[in-house]
């Protein structure tokens, strides 16, 4: 099994990345999948999306889409981290998701939101994730999600720096939701090689 990480921050050094990082971290130490795959988007920044995403022989678009086609191909599941950016989920984020219409790179697949905030946010992007993101992409979110907040005070390297009462309880929820993922992964399986998913039909949800 494989799960694959995107960190939506384009911020260096963001508060994102570091808890991706811990996740994949995470992932390995309980032997919960083979494989981890991190995207971050503050490294890889994509082009706006435009209709050329679609032609095959747009060879710009095809040289930066294929090697994260292959990749999101060979995961069984997803963790979507966001932080919250004036109450919404970031634009690097949401031109990722429109770039996966139609096809099977997400579609069926599992995913765990994970949001966090430096205060008391991080529900925003839930919500706006949730209601628009998986219409055509056909991403599943899991009914479990994750929000991170005073996300500067826990997951550090240092121990030191974390708040120890917030650390345990956000250890073991996360530890909850990934345990989660797995088994949603699993099952998923069965759907995708069922035969009934037919995108070349309808390649646009409702």
């Amino acid at each position: 099994m494989k799960i694959g990480i995107i960190s939506g921050s384009h911020r260096p050094n963001s508060q994102s990345a570091k808890i991706a990082r811990h996740i994949e971290r995470t992932l390995q130490q309980q032997e919960l999948c083979e494989a981890t795959w991190v995207y971050e988007l503050a490294d890889n920044p994509l082009p706006l999306w435009e209709e050329g995403v679609w032609n095959a022989e747009d060879a710009a678009w095809q040289k930066l889409l294929q090697p994260l086609r292959e990749q999101l191909h060979s995961c069984d599941g997803l963790i979507i981290i966001s932080p919250e950016w004036h109450g919404m989920a970031t634009p690097g984020l949401k031109n990722f998701l429109l770039m996966w219409t139609g096809g099977e790179e997400l579609a069926h697949k599992p995913a765990l939101i994970v949001t966090v905030s430096v205060a008391d946010g991080g529900s925003y992007p839930v919500a706006e994730l949730r209601m628009s993101s998986y219409k055509n992409s056909r991403i599943c979110y899991l009914p479990e999600h994750l929000i991170i907040r005073y996300v500067d005070t826990v997951f550090n390297e240092d121990p030191a720096t974390n708040n120890a009462d917030a650390q345990a309880y956000f250890e073991a929820r996360l530890s909850y939701c990934l345990e989660m993922l797995r088994e949603y992964s699993l099952a998923f399986r069965q759907i995708r090689n069922s035969g009934k998913v037919s995108l070349a039909k309808y390649s646009s949800g409702m």
